[in-house]
């Protein structure tokens, strides 16, 4: 293969969308703009010196891009929490709390324990596990991301967006977002508009108590859908205020764990 068709093939990668990844890039990016707002002074610096000239919304989509690298695959685990339905808070919690294996619950925790007690992280990790923070934090607000593991968090759940032929992580990951028609600039400047005490009160909350909030909308979604249906303009109604809710809590979420790391 020679130069040209190398980058021939490299351009074409870069710009084939991605199946599967929680919020797709547009959401992701979203998450990391308003968390951006929400940033102290030194979590700001601190950032800085580790993502250079790359914001946190530029930085939010590397861990689905990686995937290209199959050096990378032992991330594949991290994106999601895969929970049974019909759970109350208490089970959650027990679930969470006996959780050993290899996922976003463990992983957020494994990552922020890194950043508060290793001091001999390089410039080249922390750089890793910020990106990784950035990005899971905002994949456990996509309701589909603590979905049941029989489907593969709804992927198996084939229904119709409008005419195309689509699968239930599929709308929740990109189509309503994309159906906005709204930059992610524009679709973070509209629907942020927290107050004080909102942000007290969300960032006082556990991961526990953020998973099992994604988890209600979880089972709304399942409950509310049946096999083949037609999604359309009914469904955008019923559910863009929960899903903008949970993009705005996801950046205020991920900015209190960095104005907590860096404080």
């Amino acid at each position: 293969m020679n130069r040209f068709q190398k980058l021939l093939v490299l351009c074409l990668f870069v710009y084939m969308p991605f199946a599967g990844n929680a919020w797709g890039v547009t959401g992701h990016r979203i998450v990391g703009q308003i968390a951006d707002s929400y940033l102290t002074k030194k979590a700001k610096t601190e950032l800085g010196k580790i993502l250079g000239f790359e914001s946190i919304a530029m930085a939010s989509n590397w861990p689905d891009f990686i995937k290209s690298d199959p050096a990378y695959n032992y991330l594949s685990t991290w994106h999601y929490v895969n929970l049974q339905s019909g759970l109350s808070f208490d089970d959650v919690q027990r679930f969470l709390t006996a959780d050993t294996a290899t996922d976003a619950f463990t992983k957020i925790n494994f990552l922020i324990k890194e950043f508060k007690t290793n001091r001999l992280l390089s410039h080249e990790t922390k750089q890793l596990y910020v990106r990784l923070l950035i990005h899971i934090i905002g994949d456990i607000h996509q309701p589909m991301h603590l979905g049941r593991p029989d489907d593969r968090g709804g992927n198996a759940v084939k229904v119709r967006w409008f005419s195309d032929d689509s699968n239930l992580h599929s709308v929740w990951d990109s189509k309503l977002i994309d159906f906005q028609q709204l930059s992610y600039t524009e679709y973070a400047a509209a629907i942020n508009h927290t107050t004080f005490a909102q942000r007290k009160a969300w960032q006082k909350q556990t991961l526990v108590e953020w998973i099992y909030d994604t988890y209600g909308i979880t089972e709304k979604i399942y409950a509310d859908v049946k096999p083949d249906q037609r999604l359309d303009y009914a469904y955008n109604f019923k559910f863009i205020t929960p899903m903008n809710d949970q993009l705005v809590k996801g950046g205020v979420h991920l900015a209190g764990v960095f104005n907590d790391i860096f404080k």
